[in-house]
């Protein structure tokens, strides 16, 4: 099992879009030991409502006996500024100060990339051979590959994007209205916004999945059912699951921060930004998502120097990064035993063994 740790950061921690976090705590799991002779340091960077202990949700990729495992490897993931899990956020703070809950500050992805670095000095971790991410995890990635290019000297990046997409952001906008239509949120409620937070979720179902992935898995049997559909019930099983872990004070803040998400901002261009990154990159779409469509990573292919593209099929979506474990690690492996030198385009057929609840 990897190790908790709380980092407390002495100094005011400036935002990117002004304002500060006084006090700065980063909740963070390690597994594995460091050596620094060996160069092992493998750091994940999480997806929008996950938490830091990626042995819990990534399994088959991270794990005991997967291929990123504590006996070869020194695992490090960081739960993000805004969230839930002990990192500050909208209702993480100082004993004997109420929560900031709708007045937590802007954050960005970018300001999420420098507290990993924050973190890393900390650590006294002079390299990473492996950085890694998914979807707001990729951005994350992306963004320190940027601030940091000779820090990493191989960079994955899965089912992610140079900036949010008007069709991602559009999907966020309307989960946040659900939120914002619950009349519990705000007014000092650190409870508020649980149902727009159901209905949130809800919503980001239909984004993370694909219509084959639910005919699979959520068609009714026989010909007689009126009400109570499996995906009728498997929407408010979702809404429900996520309202019982998370809050929809980060749920807000985190959307937003990936609605912001671009890589060019305040760098001449998207390409020019991308062009700086020297690790040796690998980028992963996953051909049914439409969230993040494979279009987005082929072009990230194009623009990262040293980088190639590979693709898994998956019925699930987006949400197929954390499914399809045999096919991720395949890739993986390859590219980092081979030095992604023999292929360019990689297409690994679904070796999905298990349903998808």
């Amino acid at each position: 099992m990897g190790k908790l740790t709380v980092y407390h950061h002495s100094d005011s921690f400036p935002l990117e879009e002004g304002g500060q976090i006084e006090n700065l705590k980063i909740t963070f799991h390690t597994y594995g030991t460091y050596d620094p002779q060996r160069n092992n340091v493998v750091w994940v960077c999480h997806a929008l409502t996950a938490n830091s202990d990626v042995f819990d949700w990534w399994e088959g990729v991270f794990g005991e006996d997967d291929l990123f495992n504590p006996s070869e490897h020194f695992i490090v993931c960081a739960n993000i500024i805004g969230s839930h899990y002990g990192t500050s956020g909208p209702l993480v703070h100082d004993e004997g100060e109420e929560p900031l809950l709708e007045h937590f500050p802007f954050v960005t992805t970018r300001d999420m990339a420098r507290a990993h670095d924050l973190l890393r000095e900390y650590l006294g971790i002079s390299k990473i051979n492996v950085l890694i991410g998914a979807s707001l995890g990729g951005q994350q990635a992306l963004e320190w590959s940027v601030l940091k290019p000779d820090l990493v000297d191989h960079l994955i990046l899965i089912a992610t994007n140079a900036r949010h997409s008007a069709y991602g952001i559009a999907f966020n906008e309307s989960q946040r209205l659900a939120i914002f239509a619950d009349q519990t949120f705000g007014n000092g409620n650190p409870d508020g916004g649980r149902y727009g937070l159901i209905t949130a979720r809800s919503i980001a179902m239909l984004s993370y999945r694909s219509y084959k992935g639910y005919e699979k898995t959520q068609t009714n049997p026989g010909d007689h059912v009126l009400t109570d559909f499996l995906a009728s019930t498997y929407q408010r099983y979702q809404g429900e699951k996520l309202a019982k872990r998370f809050n929809a004070y980060s749920y807000v803040t985190l959307s937003r921060a990936m609605d912001a998400h671009n890589i060019g901002r305040g760098r001449n261009s998207v390409k020019e930004a991308l062009q700086s990154i020297s690790a040796k990159t690998l980028l992963i779409g996953i051909k049914s998502d439409l969230l993040f469509p494979v279009s987005e990573q082929k072009y990230l292919a194009d623009e990262i120097r040293n980088a190639t593209y590979g693709e898994i099929e998956s019925d699930f979506g987006h949400d197929g990064f954390l499914v399809e474990a045999d096919q991720l690690t395949a890739l993986i492996r390859d590219f980092l035993k081979n030095d992604f030198k023999h292929y360019r385009k990689t297409t690994f057929k679904s070796t999905l063994k298990k349903q998808v609840i």
